[in-house]
C-alpha cells in the first residue's frame, strides 16, 4: 500500500504516517504537473483525511503506475509527489475572483472569499475592503485638483466619495457602495461586521472590480478577435 508522510490534521502529529487508499485527479498545470487530492488514514489516529499532491517533476504519475499505482505502490509517495494542504471547510468557498484581475489583488479577494466560506465576516469584509482600497488608489491623478488632499488620498470612504464625484468611477456603482463608510467606521477595523455587512462588501468589490479590470479586457479581446476576422489572409 502506497504511503504519505505529513502532519496529521485530525491529531496533529508531525511527519507522520498515511495509509493511501485512492487518488482522484483534480487539476493540471503548465501542461504536465497533475494534482491529486488523496484519501489517506493516518497510522497514529487511524481517521482518514483528504491530502492534496501535487507531481515534483515530469512522468511522476507514469512512474509510479509502472510499480502498482496510488494503492500498490510500495514505498512513501513523497519521493515523486509533494504534499501540501488538505481539503477542508475552506475548500467550501464558491466566490471566484472576477478574470483579469491584477495578481495582488486577486490573491487579496481569494483570502477574502476563504474568510467568508468559514464564517470570518470580519476577516472576509477586512478583506474585501483592502481590495479596493487597492484598486482605488491607481484612479487618484498625482496633483491635488478638484479638492484632493492627504485625508481623501488616505480613507478609503472619502476617496471613493471624490472618486465618483469626479467622474472616476461608473456612477451606476455609487448606490452599492454606501457599504463603504465615509469615515472608515464600517466595522471592519472594530470587528463589528455582520454576515450581511461582509456580503454587501462582496457584492460592491465584485462590481467594481468587474467594471475596472474584467469589462475592459473583454471588450479588448472581443474587439481583436473581430479584427483578426476580418484581417485578409
Amino acid at each position: 500500500m502506497s504511503e504519505l508522510v505529513y502532519q496529521c490534521p485530525r491529531c496533529g502529529v508531525n511527519n507522520m504516517t498515511f495509509d493511501v487508499k485512492a487518488a482522484t485527479l483534480v487539476a493540471t498545470y503548465m501542461g504536465w504537473q497533475r494534482q491529486f487530492e488523496t484519501f489517506a488514514v493516518c497510522r497514529h489516529c487511524e481517521r482518514s483525511t483528504i491530502i492534496v499532491v501535487i507531481e515534483r517533476q515530469q512522468h511522476a504519475l507514469e512512474r509510479l503506475l509502472q510499480n502498482g499505482g496510488f494503492s500498490g505502490f510500495k514505498g512513501a509517495l513523497n519521493t515523486e509527489f509533494s504534499a501540501y494542504g488538505y481539503v477542508s471547510l475552506k475548500d467550501s468557498a464558491a466566490i471566484e475572483p472576477p478574470e483579469y484581475l491584477p495578481p495582488e489583488i486577486e490573491a487579496v479577494f481569494k483570502e477574502g472569499a476563504t474568510c467568508m466560506a468559514v464564517g470570518c465576516f470580519n476577516a472576509g469584509g477586512t478583506m474585501f475592503r483592502l481590495c479596493l482600497d487597492m484598486a482605488t488608489k491607481s484612479f487618484l491623478p498625482v496633483e491635488n485638483d478638484n479638492g484632493l488632499n492627504h485625508k481623501i488620498r488616505r480613507n478609503l470612504g472619502f476617496r471613493m466619495k471624490w472618486l465618483f464625484d469626479n467622474d472616476k468611477l461608473p456612477k451606476a456603482l455609487e448606490e452599492l457602495a454606501s457599504c463603504v463608510k465615509e469615515d472608515g467606521n464600517d466595522g471592519a477595523h472594530e470587528g463589528t461586521l455582520t454576515k450581511a455587512d461582509a456580503e454587501d462588501l462582496l457584492d460592491f468589490t465584485e462590481a467594481l472590480l468587474e467594471r475596472l479590470y474584467t469589462e475592459p479586457v473583454t471588450l479588448r479581446l472581443a474587439q481583436e478577435r473581430r479584427d483578426a476576422r476580418r484581417r485578409p489572409n
